[in-house]
């Protein structure tokens, strides 16, 4: 009699666990279908700070610095852009951009490492005081002062954006210090005039 039982009571056992085993393998598929595989994304959120240093061929960082808003024949915008290949200074003139002046070099990934890690020293990354997507749209601002635009680029596609003026009306989204910053961009070209990015010159 007791061994009839037991062999009775067994496969019920059997049968109970399988079961619970199956409907804990649905929830977990349902979670994951229909909640997404969110905490792999928020480990691998990838920060300002490191894309500035990450390093391979397709990155590069970049200034911008923009003239006062005045006639087209008269209005200069200047850019400096340094990757791990090239350092590439640009004068343009007028609002179609037209290029009036170029420079270039050589650079390699030693001297772009420790570029970007000294604009990290600078903190580059740090935020101004303007909302970011507030402070999206900058045409029209600063019209009668400079505005300071820095990007860091992968493959010439801005993926981090900030930009600071000298009107203390837009402050920008750019929390460094300007003239630090310039500086350490100016001095990557043998020729630059570092005042002349603070005072308005736009030549060597």
């Amino acid at each position: 009699m007791y061994k009839s039982n037991t062999l009775r009571i067994f496969p019920l056992i059997l049968i109970v666990i399988v079961i619970i085993a199956l409907i804990a393998g649905m929830i977990t598929v349902g979670r994951y279908l229909f909640t997404g595989n969110d905490e792999p994304v928020d480990e691998m959120t990838v920060t300002a700070k490191d894309e500035l240093l990450m390093l391979n061929v397709s990155r590069s960082v970049q200034m911008t610095i923009r003239g006062p808003i005045v006639a087209d024949e008269e209005f200069q915008t200047q850019r400096i852009e340094i990757s791990p290949v090239t350092r590439q200074y640009k004068v343009y003139s007028g609002y179609l951009v037209d290029v009036e002046e170029s420079k270039s070099y050589d650079n390699n990934m030693t001297a772009y490492e420790e570029f970007v890690y000294a604009l990290d020293k600078a903190a580059f990354t740090r935020p101004g005081k303007d909302d970011p997507e507030e402070a999206e749209d900058i045409r029209g601002i600063c019209a009668t002062g400079k505005i300071y635009e820095f990007e860091i680029l992968n493959a010439g596609e801005p993926v981090k954006r900030l930009w600071t003026s000298t009107c203390k009306g837009s402050p920008g989204t750019f929390g460094a210090s300007v003239e630090q910053v310039t500086n350490l961009f100016a001095d990557q070209i043998p020729e630059a005039d570092r005042p002349s990015f603070r005072t308005g010159g736009f030549s060597f």
